[in-house]
């Protein structure tokens, strides 16, 4: 509020300035552009004319933000004390003990010759509003509203760039890819820890887990078998041969054992003769790595020595290195607690589901099997959906079952930013992992919608070739208030945004221009017509926009405090269409 700073000094008083003349202000009235703070410097001189209060006043001068009619806030005053004033102040204060709660801040002046007032002063437009108007009550006893003599009109604030919604205008990448149908082979692996008699490879489920890990080998190969849409494309199983012993003995011993296990699921699973020919079998010797981990995971003194050999010898084969192990003072150890007594026998297998190839079956197969899509497939069945809800649930299958899908995850994130489920759409996005050129737009959306402006900046400054990445570049430096920076990014789009860019660069005639091209008549469009009118002295066209913009609640309530259509407020024809 005003510092109210009437004196009841008995002195004191409100006259009125003398000679009917006014108090300059240099510069004249002019609209104060905005920085990144939506704060702007008020820099103006105050010419005090001589004689203009009497020499027994104190003058006030109190600057202040409105919009509208109401108080925003008030800033420092101006306080000059003419001479007698000055002296009777000095009076008061020793002979009756007053404190002039001024006498440090105002300025002692002769009221008889003309003042020359620098003010300087950081002004700031609170969030919510969008424009104001910096004025000065002169008066004599603080207040400048019961008792003005002068009424100073110092600066006008706006701020054009309120009317870009940044969220709601940002391009954002769709990415629709090109459906190719592709065979969809899936592989899996295991390894069953199967227990043989020594040197014999016949099969007994009996011994040990043997029936566990047989029955684990089936868990995983029936349903391949058994599903519809699966066509079995290979089986490899694979016999590891001990370190244990000759290698020549072990080699073949683990291939028989490997041809027994392909016998023994054969048989389980009733494979025909027409599929017998997808399975093969191998071995390969298992080395003495496994003991050294075992001896290492344990924290065994000699796992050292045993390391020494296997890298003293690692162009050698099993035989080389277990002659040495076996001469180790530590080998009874190692043989009777670190040599495995199960023998592993892994299996590989791969399988091709069948492939969905028109947009019926597609959506028909998707309702029923969706784990049998590829991602392509989904994504062409998320293509077929309508609406977003729709979609975005596909999108999430897809997520499912392909958790590393950048296009499923840059469209759902599109969706849900299009919802303002920003929180959302970047938990989304995240999961995705590294970034893509093709979703940059969205990845800096999601900068944007944080208020991570810097980081989308920077995303967006390595790809300026880029048209999208520029026009959302042109918008974030809007919000940011680096108008002429946005300006020369957006200005080549020439649409509404580019339009109100140039307003707040004062291109008011190239905002003209552009807006001439722009044929929509949206209530957003008209008010930007009648600001563009109002700047170029057009008055019945800024009459005839505001009407068109009078629809839109929000723009009417803007265009009652705007401080481009501070000259129509009090006309008639403005009033009836922003005060309906």
């Amino acid at each position: 509020m005003f510092l109210l700073a009437a004196m009841t000094l008995g002195f004191s008083g409100c006259a009125s300035h003398r000679g009917g003349r006014h108090i300059a202000v240099e510069p004249e009235e002019k609209v104060l552009t905005l920085d990144s703070a939506r704060q702007a410097e008020l820099a103006v001189t105050f010419r005090v004319p001589d004689h203009y209060f009497s020499k027994r006043s104190r003058l006030f001068i109190s600057p202040a933000l409105y919009s509208g009619d109401s108080l925003v806030e008030s800033y420092p005053q101006v306080v000059l004390d003419a001479p007698v004033f000055t002296k009777k102040s000095r009076r008061a204060a020793v002979l009756e003990k007053r404190i002039d709660p001024l006498a440090v801040s105002s300025q002692k002046v002769d009221n008889r010759d003309e003042q020359v007032i620098p003010y300087r002063q950081l002004v700031t437009l609170p969030e919510g509003l969008d424009g104001g108007e910096i004025i000065a009550r002169v008066s004599t006893d603080g207040c400048g509203v019961c008792a003005g003599i002068d009424t100073l009109h110092l600066a006008g604030l706006t701020d054009p760039v309120s009317l870009i919604d940044v969220k709601e205008s940002l391009k954002l990448d769709w990415i629709e890819p090109e459906f190719k149908i592709k065979p969809k082979i899936r592989s899996g692996q295991g390894v069953a820890r199967l227990q043989f008699i020594i040197n014999r490879y016949d099969i007994r489920p009996e011994l040990g887990r043997n029936r566990a890990e047989l029955d684990s080998m089936l868990a995983k190969l029936e349903p391949i078998l058994a599903d519809s849409l699966a066509t079995l494309e290979a089986v490899k199983i694979t016999g590891v041969a001990s370190a244990d012993g000759s290698l020549s003995f072990n080699t073949p011993l683990a291939r028989n054992r490997a041809h027994s296990a392909m016998k023994w699921l054969i048989t389980q699973l009733r494979i025909p003769a027409s599929v017998q020919k997808h399975f093969s079998i191998s071995s390969r010797p298992e080395g003495w790595g496994p003991v050294w981990e075992a001896m290492r995971a344990a924290g065994d003194p000699d796992t050292t020595a045993v390391a020494e050999i296997l890298d003293k010898y690692a162009d050698s084969n099993d035989d080389v290195q277990e002659y040495f192990i076996r001469r180790l003072p530590c080998w009874g150890r190692i043989r009777d607690n670190y040599l495995q007594k199960d023998r592993n026998v892994e299996y590989l297998y791969s399988y091709q589901i069948k492939s969905f190839t028109t947009d019926e079956e597609l959506l028909d197969m998707y309702d029923k099997r969706p784990d049998a899509f590829s991602e392509s497939e989904l994504l062409r069945v998320s293509s077929l959906k309508t609406t977003p809800d729709e979609k975005q649930a596909v999108y999430r299958t897809i997520l499912h079952y392909f958790p590393q899908s950048q296009v499923a995850a840059n469209n759902l994130a599109v969706l849900l930013l299009r919802e303002g489920r920003d929180d959302e759409a970047r938990e989304v996005f995240e999961g995705v992992g590294e970034y893509n050129p093709e979703t940059m737009q969205t990845q800096a959306a999601l900068y944007v919608y944080h208020n991570e402006y810097e980081k989308a900046v920077e995303l967006l400054s390595t790809r300026v070739e880029d048209p999208e990445a520029r026009y959302n570049l042109g918008l974030i430096k809007a919000q940011q208030h680096r108008f002429e920076e946005a300006y020369e990014l957006l200005a080549p789009f020439a649409d509404i945004n580019s339009v109100v860019v140039a307003l707040c660069v004062n291109r008011n005639d190239e905002a003209d221009r552009m807006m001439q091209g722009i044929a929509t008549d949206s209530p957003l469009c008209e008010y930007v017509r009648a600001l563009i009118a109002a700047r170029l002295g057009r008055g019945s066209e800024v009459l005839h926009h505001i009407a068109g913009a009078s629809g839109d609640v929000t723009l009417r309530e803007r265009a009652k405090t705007e401080y481009d259509f501070k000259p129509y407020r009090d006309r008639l024809e403005f009033r009836e269409v922003i005060y309906k």
